[in-house]
């Protein structure tokens, strides 16, 4: 292994430090998988102004040749997730996958393509009556409506009470998910109707199926990822060492549960960076 210029933070749990030695001891058996917003890009106010950490990217393309495989997970489109992350085209990055709307969707380097099925019919009818549903329960000012093509989010970090605007509308917006046919997925300060049956954790699984992984990291920062997390758990049970990481604390839910937690998305650009390096 060569000098490391970064620490590399230590686990604090026994299967995070068996999943880190693993990680190690064979890197081409080893799926890195990570979320995007909060994870690989700080949260900002505006989720249309996100962009990955400048570390974040050469930190994927030094680890990723050492690895079997490098996916980004995320709720937001695949193609979106593309572009703010800045993924196309780097050197390194030519095996790139991105699941995309929770594992709806999936973008491959190799083809530069994305791979999506037809809108649930639900997430028309609810954008439709979104706006009346907001101004019916005095939410409409400072939330903000994202379009996300097989998804529809109700940001609230913009509101004057950001966590009473989102308290407000949890129910309601639930209600109006469930005539619909949608779920609700919490996040932070954001609410996001989307059709049922697809999370983090089955896109994980079976990625890690599909490449014939051992080993799997799991970084992550929202609820979002809590079925992830799962994933890497069961893996854990049937034999496969897995690494969970938690970037921010915002989150007790998640942080509680993993292995490693680091501050935000710079500390994680640093950890990739460091693992690179041990790999090398």
């Amino acid at each position: 292994m060569g000098s490391n210029p970064y620490p590399l933070p230590q686990p604090a749990t026994p299967a995070g430090a068996d999943g880190l030695a693993a990680l190690l001891a064979r890197p081409g058996k080893a799926v890195v998988a990570l979320d995007f917003d909060g994870t690989l890009a700080e949260i900002v106010p505006d989720p249309e102004q996100a962009r990955a950490h400048p570390r974040a990217v050469p930190a994927l393309a030094a680890l990723a040749p050492h690895v079997a495989s490098v996916a980004v997970v995320t709720g937001r489109p695949a193609g979106v997730a593309v572009r703010y992350g800045g993924f196309a085209g780097v050197p390194g990055l030519e095996h790139l996958v991105v699941l995309g709307h929770y594992g709806a969707e999936r973008w491959d380097a190799v083809s530069g393509t994305v791979s999506a099925p037809a809108p649930h019919e639900g997430v028309a009818a609810v954008r439709a009556e979104l706006p009346g549903v907001l101004d019916r329960f005095g939410a409409w000012r400072g939330t903000w409506i994202e379009e996300k093509g097989q998804a529809v989010a109700v940001h609230t970090r913009r509101a004057s009470d950001p966590q009473a605007a989102f308290d407000a509308l949890r129910d309601p917006l639930t209600e109006l998910a469930a005539r619909h046919g949608l779920i609700v997925e919490p996040g932070r300060m954001v609410l996001e109707l989307r059709p049922p049956g697809v999370d983090k954790g089955v896109a994980l699984l079976e990625y890690v199926r599909e490449v014939g992984a051992e080993t799997v990291l799991y970084a992550g920062d929202d609820l979002g990822d809590l079925p992830a997390y799962a994933a890497v758990e069961k893996l854990r049970s049937d034999g496969h060492p897995g690494l969970l990481i938690c970037s921010g604390g915002e989150v007790p839910e998640l942080a509680e549960r993993a292995d490693l937690r680091l501050p935000g998305p710079a500390a994680l650009a640093d950890f990739l960076a460091a693992l690179a390096k041990a790999m090398a």
